[in-house]
């Protein structure tokens, strides 16, 4: 009986040293659907510090078109998910306003890429994680959060719009679905992946 649960517990060691976890931020502007992501997707309860908005920061926050939003994160949310087995996500949801944009560097350390949550009806507001993540040659992929009302662009269109770098994924989603929201994260681990292949060959080529 001892020999069978040393078995056990042999192979579930050996289960958890071939599991794979990767570290995803979410960013995107303010008010963009960044929590309503993690929280759709996450098979844990997610994390958030979310504060309620105050008269205080209507001169701050610009909430043009964010009418109904009655909160704000002001750190970050955290989710998990399982793609496959072996394979987790540990997701990041980055604060969107600029005064708390010093905590991006810290939330991108070891990160795999990230995904840029946009909103075409305040499509400007994608630029700042957009060049964040040029900048640090993080692989991202721009997910258009279609909200309802709001006019439908292709994903060459937000492309252009945004003046991506040649290759990078845009893909529209509603970051309330769940299936929605998977697709996404693996199309962002698909891209990375052989972003982060090309250059481990470029480097030994």
């Amino acid at each position: 009986m001892d020999s069978v649960r040393s078995d056990r517990d042999q192979q579930a060691d050996d289960g958890a040293a071939d599991a794979l976890a990767l570290k995803i931020l979410v960013a995107g502007g303010f008010g963009v659907g960044k929590t309503t992501l993690v929280g759709s997707v996450s098979e844990i309860r997610p994390l958030r510090t979310e504060e309620r908005l105050s008269e205080a920061g209507r001169g701050v926050d610009d909430l043009a078109g964010l009418e109904r939003k009655t909160t704000t994160t002001v750190a970050m949310d955290f989710g998990r998910i399982t793609i496959r087995s072996g394979l987790s996500l540990y997701l990041f949801g980055t604060p969107g306003q600029d005064r708390f944009w010093f905590l991006w560097d810290e939330l991108a350390t070891g990160t795999l890429g990230a995904v840029v949550l946009a909103d075409t009806r305040r499509l400007e507001d994608s630029f700042p994680a957009v060049d964040f993540f040029e900048h640090r040659a993080i692989p991202f992929v721009v997910a258009v959060n279609c909200f309802a009302g709001a006019r439908a662009y292709g994903a060459h269109e937000v492309s252009q719009a945004l003046d991506l770098e040649r290759g990078t994924p845009v893909v529209l989603c509603d970051a309330r679905d769940r299936d929605s929201g998977k697709e996404v994260l693996i199309r962002l681990v698909e891209y990375a992946g052989r972003v982060h292949t090309d250059r481990l060959l470029k480097s030994v080529g």
